[in-house]
């Protein structure tokens, strides 16, 4: 039997790519690992390269999506980032983050917010 945290986390992440379909966007990697983390989606929004964070709540007692992603975790997915485009050579690609929060209790009942250019690498990053 599965945790249910854990597939509550990939029942959110599954909508969030459906929703993101819907939306337009190819779906270019789900749960990718790496020696440092994982990248929950990247897609391709009409030629620019996206990376999806993906956050679950069953209520919005901690906050939105903004909030689910704080510096530190920002920090991280930027270093994914430029591992998977250092590993594709692809530092050429215009990239951008998004996040996106899924809330609710249950797959049917999920509401889907998404925050388009959550944040952005500063120059001190070194990309």
């Amino acid at each position: 039997m599965r945790d249910p945290r854990h597939q509550f986390g990939q029942d959110s992440e599954a909508s969030a790519e459906q929703f993101l379909r819907r939306k337009g966007y190819a779906i270019l990697e789900r749960n990718l690992r790496t020696t440092i983390g994982e990248l929950d989606l990247v897609a391709d929004d009409h030629g620019v390269l996206v990376f999806v964070e993906v956050k679950a709540r069953t209520t919005g007692a901690f906050g939105g999506a903004l909030l689910a992603v704080d510096r530190r975790k920002q920090a991280k997915l930027i270093r994914l980032a430029g591992q998977y485009l250092a590993q594709r050579h692809l530092s050429d690609r215009v990239c951008r983050f998004d996040v996106i929060l899924v809330q609710g209790d249950a797959e049917s009942s999920f509401q889907i917010e998404h925050i388009e250019h959550a944040f952005e690498v500063s120059d001190q990053a070194g990309w």
